[in-house]
């Protein structure tokens, strides 16, 4: 048996080595289109801020760990995925056949279409080449204009700020982290990177990157004009679906999964962020781009590639973010539901904010802010779907008092 896996992220290596603890005598091989060793995207930042070294944001710290699991690393690009012979072209020249195919090929950055985009020292934050270049240009007090303030854009947000370059962020809505945060909690977060030294500039747009002497000027559609040394876009990323084109898998925003994440074409699977599967709170087919779905859908798939029959009940949308020391968070359906109920706390002045979307008696999302005792809270109390019944009216008064909802449920009856 001959397992083929297209991707070396979180989500191909959990597969390969699954795969390799339920089948100790398969074949399995592992392809990845980048020169390093497997790396986890998410410790890019953490690379940039001089936490850890580049060997650190690798995902596993043993440089003979694959060998030693007999996990075949393939460095090349997949050109061509043959359904019906079961075989993959790879741009070496070389054809691989496999048994089962997993797909894990990830997402890419999205290059807004803004004259200049394609300058030498404007650059996305995506791959640990990105980042060797981010962090030479990058030196304290240098001039950087980041374009986006969704989730990755803000990760970006603190590497940078914390190598003391002088900061400008420029966000397309009206507040910042929109597809996570609502105004409320967004236009916070603003407030906090603005006492923090970063210059944030929302519902603007850059119209233009130009040379300018040693640097750039980047103009918005505001008028204004930034001065800068390195431009970094983070405005957003699209799953690599290019393999898979002419291949009769079906697609959307992603490639369409079943519960057990099997493609339209059997003996094919896919996971991560190319994967659009089951929303567990709204039972739609989405593309959820975050590390634990990757880990997850890894592991599902490889169990069912391997011959198990386990069923994916669905992922939570989540998100925890850490905002130069201000942490926020939201879950599920985070915007509320028709006819649902929500229950709000504010407290400007402390950084702290907490939003509850309750569906009849259930938790079903909710938002904080600077509360990160509630992370765990919230996730528990929508995941497991309990009734909340007399705590839905203290909850009105002390919307605190969401945790001792979830404690009193947690005990046995």
């Amino acid at each position: 048996m001959h397992h083929a896996i297209i991707g070396m992220g979180p989500a191909g290596v959990t597969a390969a080595e699954t795969l390799r603890g339920l089948d100790p005598d398969a074949r399995i091989s592992l392809i990845g289109d980048e020169p390093e060793p497997p790396y986890s995207r998410m410790a890019i930042p953490y690379y940039l801020n001089g936490k850890i070294e580049e060997q650190g944001t690798y995902l596993r710290s043993d440089k003979d760990h694959f060998d030693g699991e007999r996990i075949e690393l393939v460095q090349a690009r997949v050109e061509k995925i043959d359904t019906a012979a079961s075989t993959l072209s790879l741009n070496s020249g070389k054809t691989l056949e496999f048994d089962r195919l997993l797909i894990a090929t990830g997402a890419s950055p999205i290059s807004p279409p803004i004259p200049g985009i394609d300058l030498p020292n404007v650059h996305s934050c995506w791959t640990l080449d990105d980042a060797r270049k981010i962090a030479a240009l990058a030196k304290p007090k240098a001039r950087v204009v980041l374009m986006g303030a969704g989730f990755i854009g803000c990760i970006i947000l603190e590497a940078l700020a914390l190598r003391g370059v002088k900061l400008a962020v420029v966000e397309l809505e009206n507040r910042m982290v929109p597809r996570m945060m609502n105004d409320k909690a967004g236009a916070l977060i603003k407030q906090w990177c603005q006492g923090k030294g970063v210059d944030v500039h929302t519902s603007t747009k850059v119209t233009g990157i130009e040379p300018d002497g040693d640097g750039m000027r980047v103009s918005l559609d505001n008028k204004k004009q930034l001065q800068a040394d390195l431009v970094i876009s983070a405005t957003g990323v699209r799953p690599n679906l290019q393999c898979v084109e002419n291949t009769g898998v079906k697609v959307e925003q992603g490639i369409l999964v079943d519960r057990r994440l099997q493609s339209s074409v059997a003996g094919i699977f896919a996971a991560g962020d190319v994967a659009q599967g089951r929303d567990f709170s709204t039972e739609q087919a989405v593309v959820q781009a975050i590390q634990p779905t990757a880990v997850e859908h890894g592991r599902l798939a490889a169990l069912n590639m391997a011959g198990r029959d386990v069923e994916h009940q669905g992922y939570i949308a989540m998100n925890v973010l850490d905002t130069l020391g201000l942490i926020s968070s939201s879950f599920g359906q985070w915007r509320g539901v028709d006819g649902g109920e929500s229950i709000e706390l504010i407290a400007p002045e402390d950084y702290r904010y907490l939003n509850l979307q309750l569906a009849e008696d259930r938790l079903v999302g909710g938002t904080s802010l600077g509360l990160t005792q509630h992370v765990g809270v919230l996730r528990g109390l929508i995941q497991s779907k309990v009734r909340l019944g007399a705590w839905v009216e203290r909850i009105r008064k002390d919307p605190l008092r969401v945790v001792d909802a979830y404690v009193a449920h947690l005990k046995p009856v």
